[in-house]
């Protein structure tokens, strides 16, 4: 009788298990079959912009229609992460799927990358670019890169057919005198009105030669979106992949004539506008060339606000802090995904990274993810053009070289904590800080007394992360 249970049990379990494996590959075909093949791709990435900074995510007098429109078209992320506070790290984190300690494009001494830096984006790392070219895709780039500015780390040696912009932040190369943080960040709290091209001897790059120094950065964002949309009537054909990187809202703050005054949140309302302004005229572009049905446009931010910068700064909205910092604001940006095509309109409060766009566009593309190196990113299609939930469940808070927080579900650890831009205010936790982020956005709520069960599952996840976790050395330090 036994031996027939088992028998039974065995033919059971081989039923069950054929049963599922044809549930599973059934699944795995409906979705290849709905994944869009090599569509053509466009980023959008603003500079400094807050989560809290477009009138789709809830900011009261900055009027974004078109940005509104591609969220209410597509999909708006409500939790949606960059993969570092400040600029170059972030921008190495969305080039390469990984997090930018892996690879050396962070520090502890210096934030970022400067006009007199020595390094910048090693050559065996792999970007997002050389990915898509090598299935085949026209690649180009337009604006700001930060990732090295020498002729070797530009875009068009890392993967770029095509590259036009400033190769650094448009507030370097800096022809006066700064002699404190209080005179900095004052230029932009108080005279912020004031400031001119002039002061800032930053070049515009076409290919790997300079063309224009200083860049006339009233003009800038028009000429970002003109040489975008030029780029795409060129490559209409496809596949091709634009990189449109603005240079702005980061200070110092510039607008052309036509958008000079015209909003209700002032100066920094008016640079926000314009770059909506530049969203609009890509989308026109590509509906007018029929291009709508096979193209994803992705917007999004490299870092929070930068509070310090007072009325020059955006908003994090309901996030708590923002640049330079681990905290929400520092790193949750607005995300917005938009193919008519292919994208299906929802409101998704899942978790994403902009390491995840590596994975996801390589799987589109049908190129293989690179197997010499750990990666970060996650594809997250099963979202985007299906009803799955997003498979992403962590993400880690770096700044520079250390891990100051984790987040697992809804829940949040602060080991560290530390101001973006103020000096002697770093807090080590032990125990951690513990927000559920999910009932609490804005970290006000301090569990970890309630629910030490939470900080246990957290510690687990950190000590699996830590285990594969080789760091590269410090490229950012050598300058001069």
């Amino acid at each position: 009788m036994k031996h027939i249970m088992n028998k039974k049990s065995k033919c059971s379990k081989l039923l069950l298990g054929t049963l599922m494996i044809g549930l599973l590959t059934h699944s795995s075909t409906l979705v290849s079959q709905d994944l869009p093949v090599k569509p053509n791709i466009v980023i959008i990435f603003a500079d400094d912009l807050g989560y809290g900074d477009l009138s789709s995510y809830g900011h009261p007098t900055i009027h974004t229609p078109n940005l509104d429109r591609m969220a209410s078209e597509g999909q708006k992320w409500t939790n949606f992460y960059v993969g570092a506070s400040v600029c170059t790290p972030s921008r190495a984190a969305l080039m390469t799927g990984r997090l930018p300690v892996r690879n050396g494009l962070t520090s502890a001494k210096v934030g970022v990358f400067f006009p007199d830096s020595h390094n910048g984006i090693p050559t065996e790392e792999i970007t997002i670019a050389e990915q898509l070219k090598s299935a085949g895709y026209a690649t180009g780039m337009v604006g700001k890169w930060h990732l090295g500015h020498k002729d070797e780390y530009l875009p068009t040696n890392h993967g770029f057919d095509d590259y036009y912009g400033i190769p650094y932040s448009n507030d370097m190369d800096h022809t006066g005198k700064i002699t404190s943080m209080e005179q900095y960040f004052g230029r932009y709290t108080d005279t912020y009105e004031e400031r001119t091209p002039e002061e800032f001897n930053v070049p515009i790059i076409r290919g790997t030669k300079v063309v224009e120094r200083p860049a006339q950065q009233n003009t800038l964002t028009k000429r970002y979106t003109e040489e975008a949309v030029k780029w795409i009537s060129d490559h209409k054909k496809g596949p091709f992949f634009m990189y449109l990187a603005h240079s702005l809202p980061h200070v110092p703050l510039f607008v052309s004539d036509e958008f000079r005054g015209t909003s209700k949140r002032g100066l920094y309302g008016d640079v926000v506008e314009e770059i909506d302004h530049g969203v609009g005229k890509i989308l026109d572009l590509l509906k007018s060339e029929g291009l709508d049905k096979n193209t994803i446009v992705i917007f999004t931010s490299d870092n929070g606000p930068w509070l310090s910068t007072g009325i020059s700064g955006g908003s994090a909205g309901p996030l708590f802090e923002g640049k330079g910092t681990t905290w929400e604001g520092g790193m949750r940006e607005p995300g917005i995904f938009w193919g008519p095509g292919y994208i299906k309109p929802k409101l998704v409060t899942g978790m994403g990274t902009t390491m995840d766009l590596f994975n996801t566009f390589s799987n589109l593309a049908e190129v293989p993810m690179p197997t010499d190196r750990e990666m970060d990113g996650i594809d997250l299609s099963p979202v985007l053009f299906g009803d799955e939930e997003s498979p992403r469940n962590e993400v880690f808070y770096y700044r520079g070289p250390e891990l100051y927080a984790v987040r697992v579900g809804a829940y949040k650890a602060h080991f560290i904590t530390e101001a973006g831009y103020k000096l002697d205010t770093r807090e080590e936790h032990n125990p951690p800080l513990l927000f559920n982020i999910e009932e609490d956005p804005s970290e006000k709520y301090d569990l970890a007394k309630k629910q030490p069960e939470e900080i246990t599952k957290i510690m687990q996840v950190v000590k699996e992360h830590n285990s594969n976790m080789v760091k590269g050395p410090d490229l950012l330090k050598d300058r001069g």
